[in-house]
């Protein structure tokens, strides 16, 4: 595989990590770079973890982890979706004290661990072609870096507009997310 076909892979594993990244933004309270950077940094490892996985459960068992990923992902997503949409919909209230600038570390993990499961798909059938498997997680990892910062920073200006309504939208475009996913593998397969 080519530099420029990993790079555009790299960044193609990134766009639900992206999308996700914005509903994440928009549910917080002002986010410094340094809070979207190190949410980057959650999702950016476990993205480039979960081909690794892949690749290695590709080496065994590949039709098992394709047949059964993209509904993982679906639950994840939709589970977490779900709970922002009942946290933004308490009333005003008690929502204000539980808003706060800092998301606990679970959630996240689990809002990346959601959005990478197809990565660990992607990882299965690189199995089967030859690819330095540490150069493309790697890649993926630092392009989900990167553009869930940006997802992040860009989410906290959709907030900003949003207001209290913010962590809705985060729980939608979630859904929405898990939705594509499922429709990506369910539509095309």
């Amino acid at each position: 595989m080519n530099p420029l076909a990993l790079l555009l892979l790299a960044f193609a594993m990134s766009t639900d990590a992206f999308a996700a990244a914005i509903g994440k933004g928009a549910s917080l309270r002002n986010p410094r770079f340094i809070q979207a950077l190190k949410i980057g940094l959650i999702f950016g490892t476990i993205e480039a973890i979960t081909p690794l996985l892949g690749w290695l459960l590709g080496k065994f068992a590949a039709g098992y982890v394709e047949a059964w990923d993209h509904w993982l992902a679906f639950m994840l997503l939709l589970g977490l979706g779900l709970h922002m949409i009942h946290e933004g919909l308490k009333p005003e209230e008690p929502k204000q004290a539980a808003t706060s600038t800092k998301q606990p570390f679970f959630r996240i993990c689990l809002t990346a661990l959601g959005t990478s499961i197809d990565a660990m798909a992607v990882g299965v059938s690189l199995a089967f072609v030859n690819v330095n498997i540490w150069l493309a997680a790697g890649l993926i990892g630092l392009a989900t870096t990167l553009m869930v910062t940006l997802g992040v920073m860009i989410g906290r200006a959709v907030g900003s507009v949003l207001g209290h309504r913010a962590e809705i939208f985060g729980g939608v475009t979630l859904i929405a997310v898990g939705v594509w996913i499922l429709a990506g593998h369910t539509l095309y397969a």
